[in-house]
């Protein structure tokens, strides 16, 4: 990676000053475990200090705001479209040059090259591989309200944001009536809802407490490390239920050392940051040329699946998301 990042920083660089301050502000959405060791070796290889806070989208977005003009952040690393879309929509980003978008797969770059996408999830069901048969569920997640059978055995958790991200492109694609009506039709099934946390619902899942969840595709991965009797259930190519969603950086206009926020953010999509996510998160890369376990999808499969959904609207639909779920009594 040392020179495929020194090529790509020589380029980032060119015309550029190179006495900006040798630290860099990064705030991120995503945890500690997939920041850190990314940070830890951008440092080693640039000799640049990093200083990371550490909260959820809707924290960083709020702070962000808060101090305006005034901000130390250089980077925002997000954990969803929707907090990405919504601090592009402000303004708050700088538009990246070709030098960092070009080896980036397409699919989820913004129109507006606002920001970089990291890594792509996508929205999937799991099941109890013990009680439930896959040719048993619906082709459709707009479908899964008529399964009676699973009152009472479905999880799904309301305040993560991928999960109000889903919601948001639901919005976009059927509309808002059918949308509520979606989540009533959920409701009625009396479904357990573990918050934010994708883990402990699983844990419930291998407990017995449920028998299907909502959740992101490498929460499932990850489990199957441990030999938990739970597998990943698709709707048919295109549905709105298995909705590809990424991670992604942008560099703050107020950022006071934009060349090194864009050798940061050069070192996020570079093959061996890309290499880490995917091993340790089994989030799909967003370069080519990374080998993929053989437990996952190819990524030219799995994308079929998702319905295309441009990720600058769902941003739009995140406080409708938020009024139908409250108006339900789930928030």
């Amino acid at each position: 990676m040392k020179r495929t990042l020194l090529a790509v920083t020589a380029l980032l660089l060119a015309g550029t000053s190179l006495a900006q301050t040798k630290t860099l502000t990064v705030y991120s959405g995503r945890a500690k475990t997939f920041v850190d060791p990314v940070v830890q070796q951008f440092e080693r290889q640039t000799g640049i200090k990093v200083n990371v806070r550490y909260g959820t989208d809707a924290q960083l977005v709020a702070a962000l705001r808060e101090e305006g003009s005034k901000s130390p952040a250089d980077v925002y690393w997000g954990n969803s479209v929707g907090a990405l879309g919504e601090l592009a929509e402000e303004g708050k980003f700088t538009k990246l040059g070709t030098a960092l978008t070009r080896n980036v797969s397409s699919d989820y770059l913004p129109d507006d090259r606002t920001w970089l996408p990291t890594t792509v999830r996508f929205r999937t069901l799991a099941y109890n591989t013990g009680k439930i048969k896959p040719e048993s569920l619906p082709d459709s997640i707009l479908d899964l309200p008529k399964m009676t059978s699973l009152k009472g055995r479905i999880g799904w958790t309301v305040s993560y944001p991928s999960f109000q991200d889903f919601l948001a492109a639901m919005i976009s694609k059927y509309g808002e009536a059918t949308t509520r009506q979606w989540i009533e039709g959920m409701k009625a099934l009396q479904p357990k809802d573990y918050k934010t946390s994708n883990v402990g619902m699983l844990e419930a899942m291998r407990a017995g407490e449920i028998d299907v969840a909502l959740t992101n595709h490498y929460y499932i991965q990850r489990v199957n490390r441990l030999s938990y009797p739970i597998d990943t259930y698709f709707f048919k190519n295109g549905d709105i239920g298995n909705l590809g969603n990424a991670t992604g950086a942008a560099i703050l206009k107020t950022s006071k050392n934009s060349a090194s926020a864009a050798r940061f953010l050069s070192a996020l999509v570079a093959k061996d940051a890309q290499t880490f996510f995917l091993s340790v998160n089994f989030e799909y890369p967003v370069i080519g040329n990374i080998l993929q376990p053989t437990t996952m999808l190819p990524y030219s499969d799995v994308s079929k699946r998702s319905p295309r959904i441009d990720p600058t609207v769902l941003p739009k639909n995140i406080d409708k998301t938020q009024k139908l779920l409250r108006d339900a009594g789930l928030l």
